[in-house]
């Protein structure tokens, strides 16, 4: 049976608080806030050579801007290469699919402080990627000598596209049963989640993959998944796996059992 819908003791591991469905307009005003200035950002890095400086004090040799885009649509007038404009792309949709994430699906306390953190964290990982691609040094847009689209920046376009579908995909799934009265107390364990336990994660990680791959090339790439997937197996997934025992009991235990899978089907 479920366990009654009350607050777990909070984990001092995650940044969420599990449990509280306090509302949280403050948090979730200063996360949107903050996730829409995003894109500003990276257009500044990408079109605007915000950053260069520091890479040239640290001996990094930045690449010319290159022709910008000329579709003869009004996005020509960004003055952005097709490769830096696909970048900003990026950046864009991974604010949209977050200001949609806490003002449409999120159920827990979102409060100010946390907001600021997990919004930061995204804004320095895109800028990361971002000031990479400008270096001649690393960015993916040399990779091999290719020309435009480069293996690198498709070969990103569609991990990051894929990745993003999933978690978009999962989260929205999850959130329709969440929302049916009926459901009060059960895990969900439908959709995407039937073939991983945490699929939402595995998207996260995939599109956040993609980016970098795009950005920075191969080695930047398989960085990223290095450094996303061990959070997420060291940290979030045992954090949640121990929340969710708690709360939903042997709902939870049949759930691991028809599920053996974490965050890869038929992998992990």
């Amino acid at each position: 049976m479920a366990s009654s819908d009350k607050k777990a003791p909070p984990d001092h591991r995650d940044l969420i608080q599990r449990g509280n469905k306090e509302p949280s307009p403050i948090g979730t005003a200063t996360f949107i806030g903050l996730r829409l200035l995003d894109p500003f950002l990276q257009y500044g890095i990408l079109a605007k050579g915000w950053g260069s400086s520091a890479l040239h004090a640290a001996g990094l040799e930045t690449l010319p801007a290159g022709l910008p885009t000329a579709s003869g649509t009004p996005i020509d007038a960004l003055g952005l290469s097709p490769y830096r404009l696909i970048l900003l792309g990026m950046a864009t949709a991974t604010a949209a699919k977050h200001v949609w994430w806490v003002a449409a699906t999120r159920e827990e306390h979102f409060g100010p402080g946390t907001a600021a953190i997990v919004a930061a964290y995204n804004m320095a990982f895109n800028s990361a990627n971002d000031l990479v691609f400008t270096t001649a040094l690393m960015s993916g847009s040399l990779a091999g000598g290719a020309a435009f689209p480069q293996p690198p920046l498709v070969a990103g376009a569609v991990l990051f596209v894929l990745g993003l579908a999933v978690e978009l995909v999962a989260e929205a799934q999850r959130a329709r049963f969440k929302r049916d009265p009926a459901n009060k107390g059960k895990p969900f364990t439908g959709g995407l989640f039937a073939y991983a336990r945490h699929v939402n994660y595995t998207g996260y990680t995939m599109w956040r993959a993609g980016y970098s791959l795009a950005a920075g090339g191969w080695a930047w790439g398989v960085g990223t998944v290095l450094w996303q997937g061990s959070d997420f197996v060291m940290r979030a997934v045992p954090v949640l796996n121990d929340y969710c025992e708690k709360r939903y009991g042997d709902d939870w235990v049949r759930y691991t059992q028809q599920t053996p899978y974490k965050l890869i089907p038929y992998i992990y």
